[in-house]
C-alpha cells in the first residue's frame, strides 16, 4: 500500500498531511499519536473514506473492517433508534448477539474464551462496554477482511479479556490476517507490531520500525506529561453544600436483575464524605449498573431501598434533586452526547446536569468554562462541534463537564478510556489530587490496577459467583 503527497481538509480546518508512507505485507503497523492528532483519519485512508484534495494512493485492500469506539457508539445508536419497546409494551431486545455473529459455526471456542457464550440471546444494546467490544471484534474477524483496523481494541476490557483478545489476534496474524492497530496506549501494543506511524497535529511525523520511532526525541517528548498541574478553578457561586458527615450513599439489600439474569443481590453499602472508593470487577458484572442506580439512570433504583444525599429514593424527589450533587464521566454519557453542540457548551452543561445546554449562560460561567478548557488543552477548540473532536478529546471535555461544578460526589467510570499517554497522566494526576482532599468524594471504576491512585483507600470488588456477581467491600 502506497500513500504519496496526501492532503485532505479536516472538519476543524486543519489539513491532513502525509508525504510518503508505504506498508508492506511483511510489516504489522500501528498508528499512534496524541489525542486529536489525526490517527483515526489516517486509518480511514485504507477504506478511501477521506476526500483527498491532493495526492495518490495505490494497492489499497478491497475489504476493510473497522473496530472502534466510534463504530461501537454508532451501532448502539442504531439499536436505540429501532427500539420497539414503547410499541410492544415490553422490553425489546433489539438485535441479539447471536444475530450479529451469524454464522456461529467455528466460533464456539472463542465465544467461550472471550466470555460471551452466555450472551448470545442478549440484545446488543444491553451489553456492557467491554462485552459489546468483544462482540464487535469477533464480528469483524468473522468477515475475514483483507485488512482489519483496530482502533484501541483493548479499551474497556478487564485483564482476563485483554489477554484473551491478544491471544485471538496473535492467532489471526499467524493465520495471515493483516491488521493495523490504532494506539493511544503504547504499553499495550503486542509484540507482533513491527512498525509505527506517528501522527502529530494532522501530520504524519515519522513512519518507521517500532524501536526507531520510539527512540525519536520529538516523539518521546510528545508522549509524556511534563506540565505543572494547575490548581482547580474556584467552584461556581451557589454550589450546593451538604450536611457534614451525612452519608452520600446508603444502599440496603440492593439488587439488579434483568429478565432472569441477576447481576448482584443483597448489597449493603454506605459511602461517607471523603471516603474514596475504587470499583473493580470483570466485564458485565454490574459496575455500571450499580453507578446508574446512584445517578437515577437505571429505573431499578426505584424498587430498591436507597438514600442519596439524605433523600430516600422514591419519596417524591426529582432526578435533578439527585443529579445536582453528582459529577459523572462514563461511556454511556458520551454515547448520549449526540446532540449538535460546541465544546464550550458541552462543558458548561455540567453546571445544569443536562445533555446539551438549553439556557443562557452568564459571563462568569463562560470564563469558568474557558479556564477548564485551558487546563485540558482544548481552549482553541471551544467553538468547534463536540462531534468533530476525536473520541479522546470528547472524553476530556466530559471530564471537565463533571468537574466544573466541583460536586460532592464525583463518579468516574473508566475516565481514561480513549485518552493518549499524556492526557491519561494528566487525568490520573488530577484524580490523585482530588482524592487527597475532602471537597469531593470519588467513585472510581477502572480495569487497570496500576491506575488506582494511592489516596483511594476503599474497594468494592465484584467477584463472579454461580452465574451472578458477589460483592466484597473493604474500607
Amino acid at each position: 500500500m502506497h500513500f504519496n503527497h496526501i492532503r485532505a481538509r479536516l472538519h476543524d480546518g486543519r489539513q491532513l498531511c502525509v508525504e510518503q508512507w508505504q506498508c508492506s505485507p511483511d510489516q504489522c503497523w500501528a498508528i499512534s499519536g496524541t489525542n486529536g492528532s489525526g490517527k483515526t483519519v489516517l486509518s480511514r485512508l485504507f477504506a478511501e473514506d477521506v476526500v483527498l484534495s491532493h495526492g495518490t494512493v495505490a494497492n489499497l485492500p478491497k475489504r476493510v473492517a473497522y473496530v472502534s469506539l466510534e463504530a461501537q457508539a454508532e451501532l448502539l445508536a442504531h439499536e436505540r433508534q429501532i427500539d420497539q419497546s414503547d410499541l410492544l409494551n415490553r422490553f425489546d431486545k433489539g438485535t441479539t448477539v447471536a444475530q450479529l455473529l451469524q454464522p456461529l459455526e467455528g466460533s464456539e471456542g472463542w465465544l467461550e474464551k472471550l466470555g460471551v457464550q452466555h450472551l448470545l440471546d442478549s440484545g446488543f444494546k444491553s451489553l456492557s462496554t467491554g462485552e459489546s467490544r468483544k462482540v464487535m471484534l469477533l464480528r469483524a474477524l468473522q468477515q475475514q477482511p483483507d485488512l482489519l483496523v483496530l482502533d484501541e481494541p483493548l479499551e474497556g476490557l478487564d485483564a482476563a479479556s485483554r489477554e484473551a483478545v491478544l491471544e485471538l489476534l496473535q492467532q489471526a496474524v499467524a493465520n495471515g490476517q493483516c491488521i493495523v492497530w490504532v494506539a493511544n496506549r503504547l504499553d499495550e501494543l503486542p509484540q507482533w507490531v513491527t512498525h509505527i506511524a506517528f501522527m502529530h497535529n494532522a501530520r504524519l511525523l515519522v513512519a518507521d520500525e517500532r524501536e526507531a520511532v520510539l527512540a525519536q526525541p520529538e516523539v518521546h517528548g510528545l508522549l509524556h506529561f511534563d506540565r505543572k498541574l494547575p490548581e482547580l478553578p474556584a467552584p461556581p457561586a451557589g454550589r450546593k453544600v451538604l450536611t457534614a458527615q451525612q452519608p452520600l450513599v446508603q444502599m440496603r439489600d440492593v439488587s439488579v436483575v434483568y429478565d432472569e439474569r441477576v447481576l448482584f443481590d443483597g448489597l449493603n453499602w454506605t459511602v461517607m464524605p471523603g471516603q474514596h472508593w475504587a470499583i473493580q470487577g470483570p466485564n458485565g458484572c454490574g459496575k455500571s449498573s450499580l453507578l446508574q442506580l446512584i445517578t437515577a439512570d437505571n429505573p431499578q433504583c426505584y424498587r430498591n431501598d436507597m438514600t442519596l444525599f439524605g433523600i430516600q429514593r422514591g419519596s417524591g424527589e426529582s432526578i435533578w434533586d439527585i443529579k445536582q450533587h453528582i459529577g459523572l464521566v462514563s461511556s454511556a454519557l458520551q454515547w448520549q452526547y449526540r446532540a449538535t453542540t460546541n465544546v464550550l457548551s458541552a462543558l458548561l452543561s455540567g453546571l445544569h446536569d443536562s445533555i446539551g445546554l438549553y439556557q443562557a449562560t452568564g459571563d462568569d460561567d463562560k470564563r469558568l468554562g474557558m479556564q477548564w478548557l485551558e487546563i485540558l488543552g482544548l481552549a482553541n477548540k471551544a467553538n468547534q462541534s463536540l462531534q468533530h473532536l476525536s473520541y479522546g478529546e470528547q472524553r476530556l471535555v466530559l471530564i471537565g463537564r463533571a468537574l466544573i461544578k466541583q460536586p460532592p460526589l464525583l463518579i468516574l467510570d473508566e475516565p481514561c478510556q480513549g485518552l493518549d499517554d499524556v492526557s491519561r497522566e494528566m487525568v490520573l494526576a488530577f484524580i490523585q489530587r482530588l482524592a487527597q482532599q475532602d471537597a469531593m468524594t470519588l467513585l472510581y471504576v477502572t480495569h487497570h490496577q496500576g491506575e488506582i491512585p494511592a489516596a483511594i483507600g476503599a474497594r468494592l470488588q465484584f467477584v463472579a459467583c454461580d452465574g451472578y456477581s458477589d460483592i466484597q467491600l473493604s474500607e
